[in-house]
């Protein structure tokens, strides 16, 4: 490949008035290369940091108004429990969202994005563990593939990546565990919704008698629908809209808690001390076992502090986290716990009971308008996330919309909201209650702190070269009180604790299933590739036609010339005068820049204008629609004509230090001689395209068949013949997603026998 050339080139080049553009960092990508960035980068992050409280924080701001009366499901029986389990929720709200996440997990952005498959990419980036060995020595010229790296500590980072790139086991545990906390977080955005929503509008029964179950099971349902329906106006739109009611929310909760606890009991505090924790297990053993499953429901949404970063960047989200929402839910719990310990009677409806009365309208419109809130955070993050699954090849093409001009991650993926949206309405409609919908919440939310960990432990070891103390400390701290609450809300399986393991399982088929064949697919066209050799002796048979225009032929083979060009030339003998071999790669990085987007070979002959292809994007790039691909893709191959024609120039030698003004002339003019054939030459080189591409632009898809070969296992034959196709006839075609105009493409029918 030339893309060294092509750097030096474009410095040089001056018929198309190009210029160098700058090195783009991750904060750049994430203001979308705002010009004059550092004179606006505080202003930037303020103004995200503001946003981000209507995307973030709906979910984990809003958990105060069901946490206690989950825990406390059959009332309070000793005050000293409520002691112990405010003292359990100021600890783990510290440990988790605050520690953990904000200050630990958030430093392990992808070029800004997060969530767990941008913790797979850094892993794979750095250990080959990938299963698709689409891998390029070109790749680590992309600014944003490289990772900065200590210099110490190497030793258990040697052995873990060693042990890492030699076990197959291991390169499928990191897939299943990164594509399972995948699962969970999409279920965590089923959940969230419905019991949030649930949750607020259940207040009302407080205010009038005639407000019946069903009626609340209803209304939700209707304030679920207008929820998903606003989603394609955007994150950017949604958050200024949201980002105002929650800064009010916060202020009351706040407000609110502070109140309470002046009022009815500031020597709560005591609680603080861990030895209530140590008395409240020895009092109640195994029902104080059962109980931290509603206990681990204050840190819902802690997630989202991490899967939605990439729609802002990680010091916004750091300063609204500790600056407004950790105190304020702080102070929530605070003075619910004070107003219980003088009213235990009210445990089961602990929110709306210690909200003072003339509070109550105001503070239930703004709980509602929270709730709707609550739900974003997640369905955000979702979005992000199927994203990032799309591009590593693990879930079925569906549409990625870019909803803004301004900020990159903010994305809205139609076919997935609608599946959300009925997946929310029909676990409201069944389960009717917060406490059958939070016993599953509370296992989708711990399965993915837990998967987060394990993943942040690799990272910790073998990218960050962390102590080990630090990293052991990690380990028996914040990952073995994730594993006691999972065992906690695994005990409630029975009572709805399956809910999100249905579903995970679900969602695991249909990735497995695809990234599964997608990886036989891979496989099949790089063991069936043409040769070199092969293609020049194809190409250049007499009895090919040539006719005007440029082919696209569309591969995911990155190596060699795909096996359906064979295909096709044998059905009808004719090449465009431009033939291009494009490959869609996904990179193991969040955003690769349009300059380093494109990576161009000149194929032999060098007459028949034949070119590699491969367009390079991370995870969160998304289609451009005011510039199609083919207009990118055109433009950049006579850059790289361009520059190739020159590179090819014998270097001619001038003797400048001559003194002979006579000499010094000839040599001038023979300069510029030399230089005009050169520009004549390149002239004609684009000329060739430019005509090609106004006879038209046509795009060569392969429409494989996919079927299990001969002999083939009856598991093998099932996911194939049965699964994947099923799936494939149902969702998007990849051809769809690229917007391409129906009358300009070409399928080519294939058959593949894996």
């Amino acid at each position: 490949m030339a893309s060294d050339r092509e750097q030096a080139t474009k410095e040089e080049s001056s018929h198309h008035n190009m210029q160098k553009k700058r090195s783009c960092d991750s904060l750049d990508l994430e203001s979308a290369n705002v010009p004059a960035y550092q004179d606006v980068k505080w202003t930037m992050i303020l103004h995200l940091a503001f946003q981000s409280m209507g995307i973030v924080y709906g979910d984990l701001g809003t958990s105060p108004l069901y946490v206690l009366s989950s825990t406390f499901s059959e009332g309070v029986k000793d005050r000293d429990d409520l002691l112990a389990v405010y003292s359990l929720i100021f600890y783990t709200l510290t440990l988790l969202p605050l520690i953990k996440y904000t200050l630990i997990v958030l430093h392990a952005t992808d070029n800004g994005d997060g969530g767990t498959f941008a913790l797979y990419s850094l892993i794979c980036r750095y250990a080959k563990v990938s299963l698709i060995p689409s891998q390029q020595a070109e790749d680590h010229d992309v600014s944003n593939f490289k990772i900065e790296l200590p210099s110490r500590r190497l030793k258990w980072a040697s052995a873990l990546k060693s042990m890492l790139e030699k076990s197959q086991f291991a390169k499928y545990f990191l897939l299943l565990a990164t594509m399972l906390g995948t699962c969970m977080l999409i279920g965590d955005g089923i959940l969230t919704p419905s019991i949030v929503v649930l949750s607020a509008v259940g207040g009302i029964k407080q205010a009038t008698s005639a407000m019946t179950e069903d009626m609340v099971v209803w209304l939700s349902v209707v304030i679920l629908i207008f929820l998903f329906m606003i989603q394609r106006f955007g994150t950017d739109k949604v958050g200024y809209t949201f980002a105002p009611i929650m800064c009010v929310w916060f202020m009351f909760i706040g407000g609110i808690g502070f109140y309470n606890f002046i009022k009815f009991d500031p020597l709560i505090l005591k609680a603080i001390n861990p030895q209530h924790i140590i008395a409240y297990f020895s009092r109640n053993k195994k029902d104080a076992w059962i109980s931290l499953g509603g206990v681990i429901l204050c840190v819902t949404g802690a997630e989202a502090l991490f899967a939605d970063v990439g729609h802002f960047t990680v010091l916004s989200v750091q300063i609204s986290t500790c600056t407004i929402v950790y105190p304020a839910i702080l102070l929530a719990y605070t003075g619910q716990a004070a107003f219980l310990h003088k009213h235990p009677q009210h445990a089961t409806d602990a929110f709306y009971k210690s909200v003072p009365g003339p509070l109550y309208w105001p503070m239930f419109v703004v709980a509602v308008f929270a709730s709707i809130i609550a739900s974003q955070s997640l369905i955000s993050g979702t979005f992000s996330i199927i994203q990032q699954s799309l591009s590593l090849g693990c879930f079925p093409p569906v549409k990625v919309i870019r909803t803004s001009a301004k900020y990159q991650g903010q994305v809205y993926i139609p076919e997935i909201n609608y599946f959300l949206m009925l997946a929310c309405v029909g676990v409201t409609a069944g389960f009717r209650t917060t406490e059958k919908i939070g016993n599953a919440y509370g296992v989708a939310v711990v399965s993915v702190m837990v998967l987060t960990s394990t993943l942040m432990v690799l990272i910790m070891i073998m990218i960050w070269k962390s102590n080990i103390v630090f990293v052991l400390s990690y380990v028996l701290v914040i990952g073995l009180l994730e594993l006691v609450y999972l065992s906690s809300v695994l005990y409630k399986f029975e009572n709805g604790g399956y809910l999100p393991l249905v579903l995970a399982a679900i969602l695991m088929i249909v990735m497995y299933v695809w990234n599964s064949v997608h990886r036989k697919r891979y496989y099949y066209e790089l063991q069936h590739k043409i040769s070199a050799a092969k293609l020049q002796m194809i190409t250049t048979d007499t009895n090919l036609r040539r006719i005007p225009g440029v082919a696209l032929f569309y591969s995911e083979v990155v190596q060699g010339i795909p096996p359906i060009f064979k295909h096709y030339i044998s059905n009808i003998p004719a090449l465009h005068s431009v033939l291009v071999f494009v490959s869609i790669k996904s990179m193991l990085v969040s955003k690769v820049s349009l300059e380093e987007r494109f990576l161009f070979r000149r194929l032999e002959p060098k007459d028949r204008y034949m070119f590699r292809c491969v367009i390079r994007y991370g995870y969160k790039d998304v289609q451009d629609k005011q510039e199609p691909i083919e207009k990118q893709l055109v433009e950049k191959l006579k850059e790289f004509i361009a520059q190739d024609f020159l590179s090819s120039q014998p270097q001619t030698a001038y003797n400048e230090g001559m003194e002979d003004q006579g000499l010094q002339s000839e040599i001038e003019d023979e300069k510029k001689a030399h230089e005009a054939l050169v520009q004549e030459g390149v002239g004609r080189e684009i000329q060739v395209v430019d005509r090609a591409s106004e006879a038209g632009i046509f795009h060569l898809f392969g429409e494989n068949e996919v079927i299990a070969g001969k002999g083939a296992s009856i598991a093998n034959k099932v996911l194939i013949d049965y699964i994947y196709n099923f799936l494939k006839k149902n969702l998007r075609q990849s051809h769809k997603v690229f917007d391409i105009p129906q009358e300009r493409m070409l399928k080519i029918g294939m058959t593949y026998e894996l």
